[in-house]
């Protein structure tokens, strides 16, 4: 079975903010930003692409766009699905456990499908890329991000660099930049303020 990320255990209740809501899209790249549609992970996970206006925001959000005409209650399923398996492959370099088997069959299964291949047409100011080629079926969504974990998880430096965030609320999985101190927090301005803010007050109460 596909790790979902969340405890078994129970869990103490807590509050749910609109930031925590929020669509995150500086995970490092696109399979990440997908991975980080579900937050707080592993304690009460908050989902924050549940209907089709956060999906059209999502792909707003990531630069992609949808052919028009598709489900979106199927393409939220499908993607939902490829999310739980991109999450146990990529978190598989974080914290050393071995993949799902099914995660690793439905990646590869998604990826054999062909992305638009680019097409040139002729405008008033010369040959540009056709905008129809930048459209997507959701089985061609599915299929570039797919792609984009395998190419990742196949880079051993790149793979290196994947990074848990250290609050313990957050944990989103981010790729961590080539230069300078690997970061503890997934964004300073988010949970690193929120940490500092934390300690501080911990500080002053003793």
């Amino acid at each position: 079975m596909v790790r979902m990320g969340a405890s078994t255990q129970e869990q103490p209740r807590r509050r749910v903010t609109e930031q925590q809501r929020e669509l995150r899209f500086d995970a490092g790249t696109l399979c990440l930003d997908l991975v980080a549609t579900v937050g707080r992970r592993p304690l009460v996970p908050v989902e924050r692409m549940g209907d089709a206006a956060r999906l059209d925001a999502w792909c707003e959000g990531t630069g992609v766009t949808l052919r028009p005409g598709y489900d979106a209650a199927a393409a939220l399923a499908s993607l939902h699905e490829l999310r739980t398996a991109a999450f146990d492959i990529a978190s598989s370099a974080v914290d050393g456990h071995v993949p799902d088997g099914q995660a690793l069959a439905l990646v590869n299964r998604l990826a054999r499908a062909h992305p638009p291949v680019p097409q040139l047409e002729l405008t008033p100011d010369g040959p540009r890329s056709s905008p129809d080629h930048e459209l997507l079926t959701v089985q061609e969504l599915l299929s570039v991000i797919a792609r984009d974990l395998i190419d990742l998880m196949s880079d051993d430096a790149r793979r290196s660099r994947l990074r848990a965030c250290a609050s313990d609320a957050c944990r989103m999985i981010y790729l961590d930049s080539p230069r300078g101190r690997a970061r503890k927090w997934c964004s300073m301005q988010r949970c690193g303020n929120q940490a500092k803010a934390a300690n501080h007050r911990r500080k002053s109460a003793t």
